[in-house]
């Protein structure tokens, strides 16, 4: 047998030689995983590889200003991905050094390795304001000029672009409305919102009448993305071939600079980034930094803010922490035991009469309330009680105190861990979660 318990981890089997070295303190499973992340890090560096090759290939070669645009645009976006999964690489490798040395001066002395739980975040219906000039906008004069612009979103590893807008003078806003989800992100994420501009020239104006150019994936860019799947195809031989001369051992490809295309360029316009403070349901105005000056061909009147709605779903409140039979009575009557199968999840201890009606949805029987403000403490085994037990203790409000019973001292202490560790995950996600908990409704709804 396997142990699958992650995905992200790696598999040992049971009994083998590399647990038992796992067991004895030589060996970590840590080690294993990072080697798995090694690999799985690579693979999409190679990826992004392939398909910026076969970018700069199309940009050589279209000569219609949509396809070029958009070429172009990967371009850039797969060199973002290159960057940023080559930093992560490099973390992790300095990581595992600092693992190694740890273990070596720790004589395999074992570590705190609580992690906050991640979730979701999702950012839409950005708007960017303009602030034309009154001849350029009202009285429609001076030369009509032309920038196609994007958004590049960040946070680790994932990137996302948005849609491509052309704007000029006749327009008051630039709008992405289209929401981008990020996954499995850390409480202390940072997203990090950079709005790229493109001089549109002249020869590339003639009979486009379109403001908005579709993504990549979309019915009218269809021919596009599979002339791209054509071409960095036909450069994934010549690319793994020379990997693999370069890395005999499995180490990460050795990444030639990009070689410089004729074609539109974009060129960092403004920026802001984004943290977990700016999580709310509603929309918000952030500050933008500008990065170039009115002297730039691609230059755009910015007003300096972006409005947006960011909002996030911790995990810790939509998965099940833990679950199992307990035995609860409340302080207000005593000799009252209910026998109840108990969910933890979100901002409360849910009990129900049996475990089906979990599945069925069913009211359960009575909710206590685990928040920041809950303590929640083991006491040995009772000798009224003859057995451990667990007291929960809400003070919001008129103070309620709960007592549950365990069978065996093994449950008393995973139900302790999973009430610190969700404990902990509220602590870390406190304002996303506060906000969660204050909606009309707990769905992510971007």
């Amino acid at each position: 047998m396997f142990c699958r318990n992650q995905t992200s981890r790696a598999t040992v089997a049971r009994g083998s030689a590399m647990e038992m070295e796992v067991k004895r303190g030589r060996f970590r499973l840590s080690v294993l995983e990072d080697s798995a992340q090694d690999c799985e890090v690579q693979r999409r560096i190679e990826r992004e590889v392939r398909i910026r090759e076969g970018a700069s290939k199309l940009l050589a070669a279209c000569s219609q200003r949509d396809q070029a645009l958009e070429a172009s645009k990967t371009l850039l976006t797969s060199n973002s991905r290159i960057l940023a999964l080559m930093t992560q690489l490099q973390r992790m490798k300095e990581a595992q050094a600092m693992q190694r040395a740890e273990r070596r001066s720790s004589d395999g002395g074992s570590v705190d390795e609580r992690l906050p739980c991640t979730g979701k975040i999702a950012i839409s219906d950005i708007r960017i304001p303009l602030m034309w000039k009154d001849s350029e906008y009202f009285k429609n004069k001076g030369e009509l000029h032309q920038c196609a612009v994007f958004c590049l979103l960040q946070v680790g590893t994932e990137i996302h672009d948005t849609d491509l807008v052309i704007v000029d003078r006749t327009l008051t806003d630039i709008c992405f409305v289209e929401p981008v989800i990020f996954t499995d992100v850390p409480p202390g994420f940072d997203l990090r919102v950079e709005l790229y501009s493109c001089c549109v020239e002249g020869e590339f104006s003639m009979g486009f009448s379109t403001r908005r150019l579709s993504r990549l994936g979309s019915a009218s860019s269809k021919k596009f993305l599979a002339s791209l799947e054509t071409a960095a195809s036909c450069s994934s031989h010549s690319s793994v071939s020379r990997s693999a001369e370069s890395s005999p051992r499995g180490e990460s490809p050795v990444l030639l600079p990009v070689l410089s295309v004729r074609g539109p360029k974009y060129h960092l316009l403004a920026q802001t980034s984004l943290t977990l403070c700016h999580i709310q349901n509603s929309f918000r105005t952030h500050d933008l930094t500008i990065s170039d000056t009115e002297e730039s061909s691609f230059w755009l009147p910015l007003y300096g803010n972006v409005c947006c709605r960011l909002v996030a779903q911790p995990l810790c409140m939509t998965q099940v922490v833990m679950c199992g039979k307990l035995r609860i009575r409340s302080e207000t009557n005593p000799e009252d035991w209910r026998d109840v199968y108990s969910v933890l999840s979100g901002s409360d201890l849910k009990c129900y009469q049996q475990q089906d009606d979990t599945d069925s949805l069913e009211t359960p029987l009575f909710t206590i309330p685990i928040n920041k403000d809950t303590r929640v403490c083991a006491r040995e085994r009772d000798p009224a009680l003859h057995s451990h037990s667990i007291t929960i203790i809400n003070q919001c409000g008129v103070e309620t105190t709960h007592t549950i019973l365990t069978y065996t001292s093994e449950d008393t202490h995973r139900w302790m861990e999973a009430f610190w560790q969700h404990f902990y995950d509220i602590s870390a996600s406190s304002h996303s979660a506060d906000v969660l908990r204050d909606s009309s409704t707990h769905r992510f709804n971007p």
